[in-house]
Order: C-alpha cells, then sequence, then structure tokens
C-alpha cells in the first residue's frame, strides 16, 4: 500500500456537495432577484420624483394663471365701481335737470318733452339715453397677452 489513504466517496458526500451546489445557486438567484427588484423599485422612485417634478410645474403655471385672472378681475371689478359711481352721479344730474325743466314748463306755459329717467340700479339695461351710441374698441377683449 502507498502512503496516501484511498478516498472512498460516500452517497452523503455526493448529496452534500448537491445541497451546496443548490444552496450556492439559490443565493446567486436570490441575489440577482434583490438586485432586479432595487433596479426596479429605483426606477419606480425615478419616475415618481419626475411625476412630482413635472405636477410641481403644473401647478405653478396654474397659480401663475389664477393670479394673473384675479388681477384682471380686480381692475375689471375696480372700473364697474367707477362707472357704477359715474351712473350714479350722472343720473343725480339728469333729475336735476328735468327738476329744472319742469319747473322752466310750470312758470313758461310751454310744454316741453321730459322723458322719464330710469333708475339705473333697479333696471340697468334701460340706459338713460337710449339713443346715444355705445362704442367699443376692438382689443377691449384683450386681457391675456
Amino acid at each position: 500500500m502507498s502512503g496516501k489513504p484511498i478516498r472512498q466517496s460516500s452517497s452523503s458526500e455526493n448529496s452534500g456537495v448537491m445541497v451546496d451546489d443548490r444552496k450556492r445557486k439559490r443565493m446567486v438567484s436570490n441575489r440577482d432577484s434583490a438586485r432586479r427588484s432595487r433596479l426596479r423599485k429605483q426606477q419606480h422612485l425615478d419616475e415618481t420624483v419626475n411625476q412630482v417634478a413635472l405636477i410641481k410645474k403644473e401647478n405653478d403655471q396654474i397659480e401663475m394663471q389664477i393670479n394673473m385672472h384675479m388681477n384682471q378681475y380686480l381692475k375689471v371689478e375696480s372700473e364697474n365701481t367707477i362707472l357704477r359711481t359715474q351712473i350714479m352721479e350722472l343720473t343725480d344730474r339728469l333729475q336735476s335737470m328735468n327738476s329744472v325743466l319742469l319747473f322752466v314748463e310750470e312758470f313758461s306755459g310751454v310744454a316741453m318733452d321730459i322723458p322719464e329717467i330710469p333708475d339705473p340700479l333697479l333696471k340697468p339695461w334701460q340706459l338713460p339715453c337710449p339713443a346715444q351710441q355705445i362704442v367699443a374698441s376692438s382689443n377691449m377683449f384683450q386681457w391675456f397677452n
């Protein structure tokens, strides 16, 4: 006999090698699966961050439009308030003039055609001077330049 011991392979050693090989393959497979899972998670996170940035940009644009429209509304509302005040002042003047005309008509005996003045606040569609032409400019509706 030689100095080297003869090694006999047993079925238990072969099954141990097979178990180790399966274990190693499973570990490699699990690592690959975990890596793919992390990549999917990172991709989902990147997409979500991009969506958030896009939605924030859209919100900023909408907020800017709202502010622009609000400013335009406030401007028009202010102009309307001025016009309402002017209508009331002019109506008061017209009523005063009609009172003077009625006084003159009463004492002079000369009949005058004095139209009735509609109340602009009760009936705003009835203008005091319906024969007067209303002039509109072509740029009066160009608010959003």
